[in-house]
């Protein structure tokens, strides 16, 4: 075998991964493969110094592991190529709304693994969360190389299958929802005589900030909202605002409503 970890297709969150492992020095260049049916981004990966090949049974041949990063409506003629070339081996798939037993039955067989994985697109600054499916039947040596993996571009999280489709309405659905938080935010701003360059900037970094002091200190949420709410203060005021007008209830909702979605896929 030429690589450890072979990638069928490499858009933005394949690209994120490969980049990111090897930014991270976690696999050598040489350690990896890449197919992709689009020159473009054939040229990109080999910019990184991947390997290319020139099909998916090649890479799935070179392979010790292949990771699946292709769009959900043109994933299946990869899982019967799969099925003939990766008998005895792990796929871990980042494909959406396929379940382990939708990927086990498009291979057609019983002794390929198959390690679902729910990334989201923070992982390109290396700052991402990944949902392993704790239910896999990856070799227990796979399951640990794949956190180590993983574990180099963010958060690695084991979770049940059965809360996958919530695993991509929160964590996969939620830089979107962040993002409009940042943008209303930078908008208030704006209305109140601020540059937008500098409106989106002084709001990112609010996130950024209160989201590293959570994390840095271990801090709860509603604490950190205490310490920033003094009596009779302005936050508390805001809070107020936020609390009249729904936010919470929204932003359950959002996730709600995108769970829902990915469980008819």
């Amino acid at each position: 075998m030429s690589v450890k970890l072979g990638f069928i297709g490499n858009g933005n969150m394949g690209y994120a991964i490969l980049k990111g492992l090897l930014q991270s020095q976690t696999l050598k260049a040489c350690e990896t493969g890449v197919f992709d049916p689009l020159e473009s981004v054939r040229d990109r990966a080999a910019g990184l110094g991947s390997l290319i090949y020139d099909s998916e049974e090649a890479l799935s041949h070179d392979s010790e592991i292949i990771l699946v990063a292709v769009k959900p409506q043109y994933v299946k003629p990869v899982w019967e190529k799969l099925g003939k070339t990766a008998a005895g081996k792990l796929v871990i798939s980042i494909v959406a709304g396929y379940s382990t037993a939708a990927i086990k039955e498009e291979l057609g067989r019983e002794d390929i693994r198959v390690l679902r994985v729910m990334p989201n697109t923070p992982a390109m600054v290396g700052a991402g969360v990944f949902g392993l499916n704790a239910d896999t039947d990856a070799l227990p040596v796979e399951k640990e190389l794949a956190e180590k993996w993983f574990k180099a571009l963010g958060l690695t999280q084991w979770i049940p299958e059965h809360l996958f489709s919530l695993i991509t309405g929160l964590s996969g659905g939620g830089p979107a929802y962040v993002a409009m938080f940042v943008e209303a935010l930078a908008d208030a701003g704006v209305k109140h005589g601020l540059t937008r360059a500098s409106a989106i900037q002084i709001a990112a970094w609010t996130v950024y900030g209160s989201a590293k002091l959570l994390l840095d200190e271990g801090m709860h949420p509603a604490i950190l909202k205490d310490n920033v709410c003094s009596p009779a203060g302005t936050t508390i005021e805001g809070v107020q605002s936020l609390e009249e007008d729904g936010f919470r209830a929204a932003v359950i909702h959002a996730v709600d409503k995108s769970k829902n979605k990915a469980d008819r896929l």
